[in-house]
């Protein structure tokens, strides 16, 4: 309950005066965002790019509108990995092609696409019906000797830190913000099958995986003059196993227009909140 309340809070702190006005040169604000479909909002109306399933009702979207941004320029684009930051996908041109030396804040949540949440996902709800009592995504992702998530995590570092730097070049007086990704699973591990049909003793195992993906993003935002927001503790309470009414988290067959393991609406508020808060607070570049 008071991680819930914590979340409303910080919702609510999006619409204060306070969050409206983040640093930008004088009485300026050109924003930029980059990410991926936790970025975009697939299957939320309304969409305005079919192509990278983005909906002007995501985060950065009211982002943009309640910091009043000069200029808002959203590049967020489902299935973008940290190669799309310099190639083309699609229709969309490199992501980072948006950001300049006018850009004044640009938010960025990447690496999930890089440590493979979709193929993850497709796994361990197929191995999951096979075994619900067990652990069997764990025991595959393990099979080496290594845990393979982990790896994955550790090897999206440096790529995520490339990103950044490539950023701070095009855009050296701008802020920084690197968004880390929601609560997806129950945080006390207890799961939901078979609405969201993984095996009971994986739970657990996933939540920290993407525990070790969100602390790997705070580490090199960290590292690298770019300031992190947590949007998983906010979220917590609203993940895909709670019932349709309290979740912000869709499950693998959504009751609310999102794609399946995303952000509904109110996801995306929750984060676009969070962002807000530590706008609001005038941190600087750290």
């Amino acid at each position: 309950m008071a991680a819930a309340m914590g979340g409303c809070a910080l919702v609510a702190a999006a619409t204060t005066p306070a969050a409206a006005h983040p640093a930008g040169r004088g009485h300026r604000l050109d924003y930029v965002a980059l990410g991926d479909s936790y970025t975009s909002g697939p299957g939320i109306p309304t969409q305005v790019d079919a192509d990278c399933a983005r909906s002007d009702r995501n985060y950065p979207s009211l982002v943009a509108r309640r910091a009043r941004a000069t200029t808002f320029t959203d590049v967020s684009c489902s299935g973008a990995t940290t190669v799309q930051m310099w190639q083309a996908q699609g229709t969309n041109g490199p992501q980072l092609d948006a950001v300049s030396r006018n850009t004044d804040l640009v938010t960025l949540q990447i690496g999930g696409n890089d440590v493979g949440f979709g193929t993850i996902i497709a796994t361990c709800a197929r191995l999951g019906v096979q075994d619900p009592t067990g652990s069997p995504c764990e025991r595959s992702y393990e099979a080496s000797g290594q845990d393979a998530l982990a790896l994955a995590v550790r090897r999206t570092a440096p790529k995520v830190t490339e990103v950044l730097r490539a950023v701070h070049a095009r855009a050296p007086h701008a802020r920084v913000v690197v968004v880390g990704y929601p609560d997806l699973l129950p945080d006390d591990g207890v799961g939901c099958f078979p609405q969201v049909p993984f095996a009971q003793g994986d739970f657990a195992y996933l939540r920290d995986t993407e525990k070790r993906l969100n602390l790997m993003l705070r580490t090199v935002a960290g590292r690298n003059r770019a300031e992190y927001v947590d949007t998983y503790g906010p979220t917590v309470g609203h993940d895909m196993c709670k019932a349709p009414a309290d979740r912000w988290i869709e499950p693998l067959q959504p009751a609310a227009p999102a794609a399946p393991a995303h952000p509904n609406a109110r996801g995306e508020e929750a984060m676009a909140g969070a962002v807000l808060h530590r706008l609001a607070g005038n941190h600087g570049h750290r």
